[in-house]
């Protein structure tokens, strides 16, 4: 086999625990949920897992190593990154105005493709995903196996099928919680005001985090 049973266990085990650990990701997916309901939670798992694939397969074909020898395209990546979830906190700011006492006015739900769009670019904008990879990884692939980026990409699976079903368990969960407390209006605002927040510390952290 490719990749030692015994390995992949250990490996599986292992992306469980890293996938419990709060981290950006949760963070936005649990905010996402919260504000937007469980079919949103659930959809921006999904788009993280999406982010997360491309991270894969750029560490496996090396362009992870690349972007680490070169710190000002690394930067930019990462300001980028930091620009976008800005963009984020102050919509849902600006959501939080609209949504005030008798005024407040449910509306439609995002479109599936937006939450997907927003979770993976807001995964991609984090450059420490792929040097996490590249760290990581390493530590399972035996050369003697065969094809090293075969085994980058089986590992890189496993590794997106234990997030999704942790996040989308927390996505869903969040929404069901945000379903609760919606039913009075006058919470609907701080919910939003929580989801910005949370997309406004998530720039700030990036962005100071200065190679």
């Amino acid at each position: 086999m490719l990749i030692d049973p015994g390995v992949a266990a250990a490996f599986c085990l292992a992306a469980v625990v890293m996938a419990l650990i709060p981290g950006p990701d949760m963070l936005f997916i649990t905010a996402t949920g919260l504000a937007s309901g469980p079919r949103a939670g659930a959809l921006a798992a999904a788009g993280v897992s999406a982010g997360l694939a491309v991270h894969t397969a750029a560490a496996a074909l090396g362009l992870g190593a690349l972007l680490q020898a070169f710190p000002t395209a690394f930067n930019v990546v990462r300001i980028l990154g930091a620009a976008y979830l800005v963009y984020l906190a102050v919509t849902a700011f600006r959501a939080a105005r609209s949504a005030t006492g008798e005024t407040f006015a449910p509306g439609r739900p995002l479109p599936a493709r937006r939450i997907l769009a927003r979770a993976a670019l807001t995964n991609l904008a984090n450059p420490k995903v792929i040097a996490f990879y590249l760290a990581f990884f390493p530590q399972f692939i035996d050369p003697a196996r065969g094809n090293v980026t075969a085994q980058f990409l089986v590992l890189g699976l496993l590794f997106i099928v234990v997030d999704l079903i942790i996040d989308g368990a927390f996505g869903l969960l969040a929404g069901r919680l945000g379903d609760f407390v919606r039913r009075r209006p006058s919470v609907q605002r701080w919910l939003h005001r929580v989801s910005g927040t949370v997309f406004a510390a998530l720039a700030v952290r990036l962005a100071a985090d200065v190679r």
